[in-house]
């Protein structure tokens, strides 16, 4: 469903990662994860067509592509409603009560059914995410993009916003692409966990939770267990 050839993107002259191959099968949920300031966003973006390669080549089997942002992306000045209006009408041509029973059965499904007429600096930042990812899936995406979906959150809604992913990618099927640095949050939501340092997609073995957790690989084992000691920069700042 996704397949990353031979991958690399310059910004002035500065290479920020080269040679990267990924593929991800239909229906294959896979996690990004690696050091800030990586490339991990901006490979998202490449394969989300935000971002032009400067070598290679990313081929996507379905055009259908919904992506959630580390920022949400919400629009300030739309409710809750309206903001799951805009994508209806402008990505599948829905709009009057069609469109709006679809935007109250999302809601619903994420937990925000109520909050329909508030805008989105009047709910939490969890509440914002749920919004976000609704926002993202109500297109039916048959491809969707996570940047850090936990990001910023306490524990407990960081868990409750990881089971929401997991149980709407288990009723649609989709094909999932997640950036995070939340260990505990790939874990849970991965098939296969790959980390991106120093311009390469490094994994253990066929890179399932499983093995990642017992991998014996010195830069995989510094990122995951957190170890101020080995291959990787530790930032003194």
């Amino acid at each position: 469903m996704i397949d990353v050839q031979d991958v690399g993107i310059a910004f002035e002259d500065r290479w920020i990662f080269d040679g990267i191959h990924l593929k991800i099968a239909a229906g294959e949920s896979v996690v990004l994860i690696g050091p800030s300031g990586g490339g991990k966003s901006v490979l998202l973006k490449m394969i989300a067509g935000l971002l032009p390669c400067t070598r290679g080549a990313i081929q996507l089997e379905s055009e259908n592509v919904g992506m959630l942002f580390q920022k949400n992306a919400l629009f300030d000045s739309f409710t809750v409603e309206e903001n799951l209006l805009f994508p209806l009408k402008e990505r599948k041509k829905l709009t009057g009560p069609p469109a709006r029973e679809r935007a109250h059965q999302f809601l619903q499904a994420v937990g925000l059914s109520g909050s329909e007429k508030l805008y989105p600096d009047e709910i939490s930042g969890g509440m914002q995410k749920r919004l976000g990812i609704a926002r993202a899936l109500i297109v039916e995406p048959e491809i969707i993009l996570y940047d850090e979906p936990t990001a910023g959150l306490d524990p407990i809604t960081s868990r409750t916003i990881a089971d929401l992913i997991r149980e709407l990618r288990r009723k649609s099927g989709n094909t999932s692409l997640i950036v995070t640095n939340d260990i505990q949050r790939a874990y849970q939501l991965a098939d296969r966990i790959y980390i991106l340092v120093e311009g390469r997609l490094i994994t253990s073995g066929t890179g399932t939770p499983a093995e990642v957790r017992s991998t014996t690989d010195p830069i995989l084992r510094q990122f995951i267990y957190g170890l101020k000691n080995g291959p990787l920069e530790v930032s003194s700042s």
